[in-house]
C-alpha cells in the first residue's frame, strides 16, 4: 500500500460536501488496551463515535463507558443492536467466537491481532467475514503510522538481499500487559504478527519460516521470501529495556534501508487507523489489512510453531 493511496481515504471531504455521519462503534473489552487505545481513539472522532461497551467484567465496562459517554451493553447482542461496527480489545480466544457472531449479525469488524488463539479459530473468523460480506480491519498499530507508510513505500523500490528485525520489550515481566494468554503463548503469537506483516510486505511474500527458542523468553525466526531474500526476526517480551524496541533493516545492492519505531507513539497511528476504518465502513470497501490478512499472518505463526 503506498503512502499516497493509503492516505487518500483519510483526506477531508471536499469543501462544501457534507461530512459522512460518524460510524457508530461498539467496543468489546474494557482492559488496559481498551482503556489506553480503543476507547479514546474511537470516542475522539470525528469519523467514529463510541456508542456502547460490553466486557466480561460489568464494572470495568461501566467505568470505561461512563468515561467516554457511551452506553453499557448487558450482552454482546445488545451491543450489536446499538452499533454498526464492533471493535475488539480482548484475548484472542475471546475475540474469535464473538467476531464470528458479530459478522453474522452484519457488523463491520475492527479486529485485534492475532485473530484467534490458534489457526482453526482464525480460519473461522475469516470464513465468517467472507460469508457475511462485512468490512473487516486489523489493528496492526505500526502499519498506520506515517513513518511506517513511508518505509514501506521506499521498500517497494528496493532490491532486498536480506533483512534483520526485532521486536523486544519487557511487558511480560509484570504489569497490566502480563496477561494469561501472553505469558502462556509468548512473543510469537503476540508480537509475531507485527514483524511478520512488515517483513512479508517490505521484503516480499514469506514462503518458509523456521523458529528456534522459547516464545516465552526469546524466539528467533528465519524467513525465506518468494524473491530469494532471507530475513531474521528476534522476538521477546521478557527482556528489560528502557522502552520497546522495534526495528527492521533491509540490505541489498543499493545499500541499507532502516525503519525504527524509537520515539513513535501509537497515538500517532490513531487518526489514519480511525479514518481508514470509517471510510471502509461507509463505502463497503475494505483495505488490505483485513481478516484475510490476519489469517495469512496466523498461518505464518502456525508455520513457525510447527502447528
Amino acid at each position: 500500500m503506498s503512502s499516497a493511496s493509503s492516505a487518500s481515504s483519510a483526506l477531508p471531504a471536499p469543501a462544501g460536501s457534507p461530512r459522512p455521519a460518524p460510524v457508530r462503534v461498539g467496543l468489546i473489552g474494557a482492559g488496559p488496551w481498551a482503556r489506553d487505545m480503543h476507547a479514546p481513539m474511537l470516542a475522539a472522532g470525528p469519523e467514529t463515535t463510541l456508542t456502547a461497551v460490553w466486557a466480561r467484567r460489568p464494572d470495568a465496562a461501566a467505568a470505561l463507558a461512563h468515561e467516554h459517554g457511551a452506553a453499557v451493553a448487558a450482552s454482546p447482542e445488545e451491543l450489536f443492536d446499538a452499533c454498526e461496527a464492533v471493535a475488539f480489545a480482548v484475548p484472542p480466544a475471546v475475540q474469535a467466537p464473538l467476531a464470528v457472531r458479530a459478522a453474522r449479525a452484519g457488523k463491520a469488524l475492527l479486529l485485534d491481532k492475532p485473530l484467534g488463539a490458534d489457526l482453526a479459530a482464525a480460519r473461522e473468523v475469516a470464513a465468517a467475514v467472507a460469508e457475511a460480506g462485512v468490512v473487516s480491519q486489523l489493528v496492526l498499530t505500526k502499519r498506520y503510522h506515517p513513518a511506517t507508510r513511508d518505509f514501506l513505500a521506499a521498500a517497494r523500490g528496493t532490491e532486498v538481499t536480506g533483512a534483520r528485525s526485532c521486536y523486544l520489550h519487557g511487558a511480560f515481566l509484570g504489569g497490566e500487559m502480563a496477561t494469561g494468554w501472553r505469558l502462556t503463548e509468548g512473543a510469537l503469537l503476540d508480537l509475531g504478527p507485527h514483524l511478520l506483516d512488515l517483513l512479508d510486505t517490505a521484503v516480499g511474500p514469506i514462503t518458509a519460516l523456521r523458529a528456534t527458542g522459547d516464545p516465552r523468553r526469546w524466539v528467533e525466526l528465519t524467513c525465506e521470501h518468494e524473491n530469494g531474500a532471507v530475513s531474521q526476526a528476534s522476538l521477546s517480551g521478557a527482556v528489560r529495556l528502557p522502552r520497546a524496541r522495534t526495528r527492521i533493516e533491509l540490505f541489498g545492492p543499493a545499500g541499507e534501508l532502516t525503519w525504527d519505531s524509537a520515539g513513535a507513539s501509537h497515538r500517532e497511528s490513531w487518526p489514519l487507523l480511525r479514518a481508514e476504518f470509517a471510510a471502509a465502513v461507509r463505502t463497503g470497501v475494505g483495505g488490505p489489512l483485513d481478516a484475510a490478512r490476519g489469517l495469512r499472518l496466523q498461518e505464518l505463526i502456525a508455520m513457525g510453531s510447527g502447528d
